[in-house]
């Protein structure tokens, strides 16, 4: 059995989703672990962290996603756990998790160095682990340089094996390869792949909007599998909102206040993926009917355009198990990409 911690040197650089792509595309029976848990779900006074909650419904593991996960908190971590009782918690997780299995994946946080105080980053769980490291890399070209070169001068520790490189998210593969690539490998890198950036991997359903929202679905329930992948703000008059062409596009979420029948009634005559209702505010009975109609979900939100609106744009597309097609995505760029002999 094979075991190998994911690691990034940025924030959202996708080591959960290439982890299910190489899963997947390696054909092999797979366990995962997440010692350091950075998103975290609180259900049924559970905590899991989500990438965890993801891997077991896909992979149809035994572990629950909180068995995969020591905690969330700095302080608490900090209070439970110190070097020595780590260096025995965590082999006894990796052999538990692995059970059964050809690969291990173990997922670090969100970037290299997130968990060092508390002896949980990456460099430090594949000491006690004995897996080697998975470095992904992903951003501008220069970035990804820099990135790197840091992290070969740095981050070469005794006992730490460097099973290599993954550049993730690359826009333009040809440039990329002609001007960076040789850089990296002559400088002793071994490069697993250069995965292309893929833009349907960015967007979501309206479902998974409404469930981060915390809206409540008032109508249009048929259409909560519309695809978003753009968001407009209804703050000028519908008049002037269909003159814009950034309005005109059917995949938009329209954001605007309940009380905005004729924002309301324009998004719904021109179509559109969704109609999120600020202001807990309830619209007419006849608008209701069109957008069940039309299969275009109002979604009801008790918080002001504004804060609508951060929230939307902050969100991630994080991947769910209904993703059936995202998934299949990632098994490919995987299969393409990604040299998976060694895996």
């Amino acid at each position: 059995m094979k075991a190998y911690i994911v690691a990034s040197t940025r924030e959202n650089a996708g080591k959960t989703s290439l982890i299910i792509g190489m899963a997947s595309a390696a054909g092999k029976k797979c366990g995962y672990l997440k010692p350091f848990g950075d998103r975290l779900v609180y259900q049924r006074k559970i905590s899991w962290d989500h990438d965890a909650a993801l891997v077991t419904r896909l992979w149809g593991l035994d572990l629950n996603p909180d068995e995969m996960t020591l905690g969330f908190s700095h302080p608490k971590l900090r209070f439970v756990h110190d070097e020595r009782s780590l260096s025995g918690t965590l082999p006894e997780m990796a052999a538990k998790a692995s059970r059964g299995s050809e690969l291990l994946f173990i997922e670090g946080g969100k970037d290299i160095s997130y968990g060092a105080s508390i002896s949980l980053d990456p460099l430090t769980v594949a000491r006690y682990t004995g897996a080697g490291v998975i470095l992904v890399a992903s951003g501008e070209a220069d970035e990804v340089l820099d990135d790197i070169a840091f992290f070969r001068s740095y981050c070469s520790v005794p006992g730490i094996t460097i099973s290599g490189v993954i550049i993730n998210k690359v826009r333009d593969i040809d440039d990329f390869t002609n001007t960076s690539l040789k850089t990296i490998t002559s400088s002793g890198i071994n490069v697993l792949g250069v995965v292309p950036y893929e833009d349907s991997l960015t967007h979501y359903s309206v479902r998974y909007l409404a469930e981060n929202l915390f809206a409540k679905v008032i109508g249009g329930e048929g259409g909560l599998g519309n695809i978003v992948k753009n968001f407009f703000v209804g703050a000028m008059s519908a008049e002037e909102s269909l003159r814009n062409p950034v309005f005109a596009r059917n995949d938009n979420v329209a954001i605007t206040s309940g009380d905005r029948s004729d924002m309301i009634l324009a998004s719904l005559k021109k179509g559109t993926s969704a109609i999120v209702l600020t202001n807990n505010i309830m619209p007419p009975p006849n608008i209701i009917a069109g957008a069940a109609q039309k299969n275009i979900p109002l979604l009801l939100v008790a918080q002001d355009t504004y804060h609508v609106t951060k929230q939307v744009y902050m969100l991630q597309a994080l991947t769910t198990p209904d993703d059936a097609e995202k998934i299949e995505k990632l098994a490919q760029l995987a299969r393409n990409n990604i040299s998976l002999g060694g895996l």
